[in-house]
This record gives C-alpha cells, sequence and structure tokens, in this order.
C-alpha cells in the first residue's frame, strides 16, 4: 500500500505567541470526503485557540475554521489554497503576514 507523501511542510512563530503551521500531502486516493490527492492541515492561532483553520479530516471533506465558526470550502488547487488561507492570516494580523 502507498502511503501519504509530505509536499509541503512550514512553521512560522510571531512576537505574540501565535503561530502558522501548514502541512500538505499527496495521498494515494482522496481523503473520505474530498475529491482530490491531497491531505492538509493549515493553522493559525495560539496555544488553546485556533483563530483560521483549513483541512480535510476524514469524513469532514474540505472545511475552513474561522473566528469559531466552520463552513465547507472549495478546493480547487494546492496554490488557491495557499492563498486563501494566507489571506484570511493577514486579514486578522492587520495586513501581515
Amino acid at each position: 500500500m502507498t502511503r501519504a507523501t509530505l509536499l509541503f511542510e512550514s512553521k512560522r512563530f510571531y512576537d505574540d505567541d501565535r503561530i502558522v503551521q501548514a502541512r500538505i500531502w499527496i495521498v494515494p486516493k482522496p481523503v473520505l470526503g474530498s475529491m482530490h490527492a491531497f491531505k492538509y492541515s493549515l493553522f493559525y492561532g495560539g496555544k488553546g485557540e485556533r483563530l483560521v483553520g483549513y483541512d480535510n479530516e476524514a469524513g469532514k471533506g474540505d472545511h475552513r475554521h474561522f473566528r469559531g465558526e466552520e463552513e465547507a470550502y472549495a478546493f480547487t488547487t494546492v496554490e488557491r489554497l495557499v492563498m486563501d488561507f494566507l489571506t484570511d492570516v493577514a486579514a486578522l494580523r492587520g495586513g501581515v503576514t
């Protein structure tokens, strides 16, 4: 059985104790609830708080967390996913990522 292959991983620490962490894998078959060959987890927040998150947890499919709300996310490309995530982070950080 082929395993997931890590495509991208990054972690950035901010002076205000918040972090951005992103992991994206290529998977041999779509995660349950998704229609593409990527598994991802993008996080922005602090200790015990998720301010922004994009992921495709098995069974839930592609979705976005923003300020405590969760909604479906229409995944198109990895590049668009990262841009959407960084746009949300910048909005909460006053335009700075």
